[in-house]
């Protein structure tokens, strides 16, 4: 007995080779992973594990009752002979993984081939391997895992059945006793842990799978992480050279290659010597990616070098896309399409899919700054206008009182305006260029208060080549004289100070005018107030134009109390240009 039961074991050496065959097939990932499979794949499923239960049944032992040998392979059986086999871990693996059908459809082959063979209990075997199906079916649960216990008692359950049909179907009764006494515990341990081998080849070969899988995705994702800074510069030439060197440094192919809708961008590896930069794509298939935006594999036929000495065998082409538009393709190439496994294939399709989302990304934030410089620009045209607007006001009320004056105005103006425009052409200038300009705007205006204004500057030379977006300084002056002290009869005092406080330079403005309402201070630096006297944009657009090139730190701070003045004051952190 002992001596049959280490046969078999050896016996199922074929198992393990099954079981690793049977990896390879998609149909049976289906049914590992406890998925629907389709009624064609139950058909393969039902031919596949039939045929392993007839190659269970030719691997087993050929046991003569008579004589209680057992020796060589089963081709034939005469009525005294018997098998030792391992036919049912075939179809209880059938049953458990795919129900019912599966089960009795692989028993049914598998029972109808042995009744074929002869012998006397080959109707009861026969019998036995349906019976295993239907079995194995009863232990099948889509929803769960099927686990290694299960496994084990289905496989020595449905032999111990199997052994119980022999004694009563099977005839003489003698025979078929002497048959189960000799074969029976060898029959049901060894099918019982054939059963748990299976499964614990299948799910290791998987497993293994699966993180190597893993280890690919770890790779993609640490690919796209090294290339997102380049990305962010779009498609181009450059960023396509420093992307495709990461990418060939960490991936087992012969050449990386990116191309735009009509040029290749760059090629990295094996064939640069004539798969060159700047190149008009000539490849049919890569147009064709282009074209369908799918990923293809590309056969050495399909690459079409001209080249004769060209070492590129295969590729696998992949698109680059925006918004599911196909802007650009990624190519590996490799020296023999056996190089290009589906480990590969998926590493490329995942590697494509996250470039093509740093690509949009990078769109998307060049279209946001884009967006951002606009609206910059909107700010400061109308900040223009709004000085414009209330000088010539106050011009046009001296032509006829103070002539003199007012042409001194103009040609303040003037002065001013050579400052503006020059301004409004650059988004920064130095404390110190918006500090000459808004002396120029306060000569224009003390001409105007005559000597009800006084200006006092309290400024630190040393920090006015700090940079500042420009036109700042004017809108918050102009705010103090023409909201604050305007209506003031005497005694009007404006004060500009710029001076160095911790971590920071503070630019702050400062009038004795009425104050404003703690009502209107909540709004006036987040929405376009309505104004009386003027447009209601200038200090809006100032902090805004602060938020947007500077940052919240950097936002206006207003104080002011009624009736006593109010300050006006942001802060340009240190280190910050």
């Amino acid at each position: 007995m002992f001596v049959l039961l280490l046969t078999m074991l050896e016996r199922l050496g074929i198992i393990v080779t099954v079981a690793f065959l049977m990896t390879r097939l998609p149909f049976f990932r289906h049914m590992i992973d406890r998925n629907e499979i389709s009624r064609k794949q139950q058909y393969y499923a039902i031919i596949f594990f039939g045929v392993f239960g007839i190659i269970g049944t030719y691997s087993g032992i050929t046991f003569d009752t008579s004589s209680l040998q057992f020796d060589r392979w089963a081709y034939a059986l005469n009525s005294e002979e018997a098998l030792a086999n391992s036919r049912v871990i075939g179809i209880i693996i059938a049953g458990l993984l795919g129900g019912y059908k599966v089960g009795v459809g692989a028993g049914l082959i598998a029972g109808i081939h042995r009744i074929s063979l002869g012998g006397f209990t080959g109707l009861s075997c026969g019998l036995s391997a349906i019976l295993a199906g239907i079995l194995s079916g009863f232990f099948y649960r889509k929803e769960k895992r099927l686990n290694l216990s299960t496994a084990l008692v289905v496989g020595a359950l449905a032999e111990a059945m199997q052994m119980l049909v022999i004694l009563i179907v099977s005839k003489p009764f003698d025979q078929a006793l002497r048959l189960v006494e000799a074969i029976g515990v060898p029959m049901i341990v060894a099918n019982g842990v054939g059963s748990v081998i299976f499964l614990l080849i299948i799910r290791s070969v998987i497993s293994e799978e699966t993180k190597v899988g893993a280890l690919q995705a770890q790779k993609a994702l640490r690919l796209a992480e090294q290339t997102l800074t380049y990305l962010r510069n779009g498609l181009t030439t450059k960023t396509a050279e420093i992307v495709c060197k990461i990418i060939y440094n960490e991936v087992d192919a012969s050449a990386i290659s990116i191309t735009n809708q009509e040029k290749i961008l760059t090629h990295i590896g094996l064939g640069n010597d004539h798969h060159k930069s700047n190149h008009v794509i000539q490849t049919a298939v890569t147009k064709d990616v282009l074209h369908k935006g799918h990923l293809i594999i590309a056969k050495h036929q399909d690459i079409h070098c001209k080249h004769p000495n060209c070492p590129l065998g295969a590729a696998v082409i992949a698109p680059l896309k925006i918004r599911d538009e196909t802007i650009g393709t990624l190519k590996f190439y490799f020296q023999s399409e056996k190089d290009i496994t589906n480990l590969v294939i998926e590493l490329i399709r995942g590697l494509s899919s996250l470039l093509s989302n740093q690509l949009e990304i990078s769109e998307a934030e060049q279209s946001k700054q884009l967006a951002k410089e606009a609206e910059i620009k909107a700010l400061q045209a109308q900040i223009s206008p709004h000085f414009l607007f209330n000088t010539l006001n106050i011009i046009v009320s001296l032509i006829r009182t103070n002539p003199d004056l007012a042409r001194k105005l103009l040609l303040s103006l003037s002065q001013f305006f050579r400052k503006n425009l020059t301004g409004t052409t650059k988004k920064w200038t130095t404390l110190k260029e918006e500090i000459e300009h808004v002396k120029a705007y306060l000569a224009i205006e003390e001409a105007r208060f005559v000597d009800k204004l006084t200006i006092e500057y309290d400024i630190d030379e040393s920090a006015l080549d700090r940079m500042v977006p420009t036109l700042t300084l004017h809108p918050i002056v102009e705010n103090a004289i023409k909201h604050g002290i305007k209506d003031k009869e005497a005694n009007c005092l404006i004060k500009l100070s710029i001076k160095h406080v911790p971590n920071a330079i503070e630019v702050k403005v400062e009038d004795n005018g009425k104050g404003i309402e703690q009502v209107r201070l909540k709004y006036i630096l987040n929405t376009i107030v309505d104004s009386k006297n003027g447009t209601g944009f200038g200090m809006y657009n100032v902090n805004r134009r602060l938020l947007l090139m500077l940052g919240d730190e950097s936002t206006l701070h207003i104080n002011s109390i009624l009736h006593k003045g109010t300050s006006v004051s942001f802060r340009l952190k240190m280190g910050r240009d």
